[in-house]
């Protein structure tokens, strides 16, 4: 990133890991504006996109809308909720035997270098609605 960039990405950075709730790009928007009000939507968009290209952050695909993003980088997995579109991370150790790169390798040909598993349900909260 360039120079002139530097503050803005650590102000972005910073409010992903402070929002913590897997935001949407909108919401970083939103967060960072209120320590640099002069800052784009379109460079708030694309310090995203260029943390996540330098393996600083990860993009969740959720299947309702936007983009999600994660400060976590570590392999992990998601949960998303169908309704109301709330993203979480699923607890570490829910799959005991971890999700088996060398198996999905000789399945498909690929040589697997990582995974993204969404899981999509309905969260407690609309469970109760």
């Amino acid at each position: 990133m360039a120079s002139r960039n530097t503050v803005q990405q650590r102000v972005i950075a910073q409010q992903l890991m402070e929002l913590g709730n897997h935001p949407t790009a909108d919401e970083v928007y939103r967060a960072v504006r209120r320590q640099l009000p002069s800052v784009s939507k379109a460079t708030v968009y694309r310090t995203l996109n260029k943390l996540v290209h330098l393996g600083e952050a990860t993009c969740v695909i959720a299947g309702l809308g936007a983009e999600r993003f994660d400060h976590r980088t570590d392999e992990h997995c998601h949960v998303v909720c169908m309704k109301c579109g709330t993203v979480q991370d699923v607890s570490e150790g829910v799959f005991n035997d971890g999700v088996d790169h060398a198996d999905a390798a000789a399945a498909c040909g690929y040589e697997i270098v990582g995974h993204d598993l969404v899981f999509e349900g309905i969260c407690p909260a609309c469970q109760r609605a």
